[in-house]
């Protein structure tokens, strides 16, 4: 690394450099965050349609025959 930064000036290693890795790491997590948004979104509409079609299979099924309909 020191060959890369020999010859740049002092506020380029000091400042530039890690304002530019800041940057890129908030930007990584960003969308780190926005793909565990859509899994766990997807993942609630799953259990929800799961738990209706459980529920609705349930109690159409206690209630009454399929001859019914």
């Amino acid at each position: 690394m020191s060959e890369v930064t020999k010859g740049l000036p002092w506020w380029v290693k000091w400042v530039a450099i890690p304002i530019v890795a800041f940057v890129a790491f908030i930007s990584l997590i960003g969308l780190i965050k926005w793909i565990v948004g859509i899994v766990f979104s997807v993942l609630v509409f799953a259990v929800v349609v799961a738990g209706l079609v459980f529920v609705v299979r349930k109690f159409s099924s206690s209630s009454s025959s399929r001859s019914d309909w």
